[in-house]
């Protein structure tokens, strides 16, 4: 498998993958309005997106994580929101995130980042496990709020 970073000509193979996390978390399906977003976001350069390339079957997208940059005030540095990750169900449990969530890692050292920030669901225990076992850990001392408008 390969892990490169998307470009603008890879919006049509990536939306079909992108519109089936948003249904995993809940939303219908509206392929065109994901690749919307996504083509809005590449173009803009606001987001990172790298994508896990199957080596066989044609180069099959096997999966797909999104970065969002921040900042932190208190360090000076660059700060990347890991905001998205998604496993195509038939290539789940192969190391394609564990490889996704590598080369996210890598791009924060390559672009000089504190470090790299998610949010999972509490009950995504799979998903909290991948995490941990790559070496990222809960955060024991700050509360997360959000407000939604």
């Amino acid at each position: 498998m390969q892990i490169r970073r998307a470009a603008i000509t890879d919006l049509d193979d990536v939306a079909p993958l992108f519109d089936a996390y948003r249904q995993f978390y809940g939303q219908r399906s509206d392929v065109a309005a994901a690749r919307a977003f996504l083509d809005e976001r590449l173009r803009r350069d606001e987001s990172v997106v790298f994508l896990a390339i199957g080596d066989e079957d044609g180069g099959e997208l096997l999966g797909f994580t999104q970065l969002y940059p921040s900042f932190s005030s208190v360090s000076l540095k660059r700060l990347w929101i890991l905001n998205d990750l998604f496993v195509a169900p038939n290539a789940r449990r192969g190391g394609v995130g564990r490889r996704l969530l590598e080369r996210a890692r890598q791009w924060a050292v390559e672009t000089d980042a504190k470090g790299l920030i998610l949010t999972t669901a509490i009950t995504n225990e799979d998903a909290q496990a991948l995490y941990e076992s790559c070496g990222w850990r809960r955060d024991e001392e700050f509360a997360h709020y959000q407000l939604l408008v």
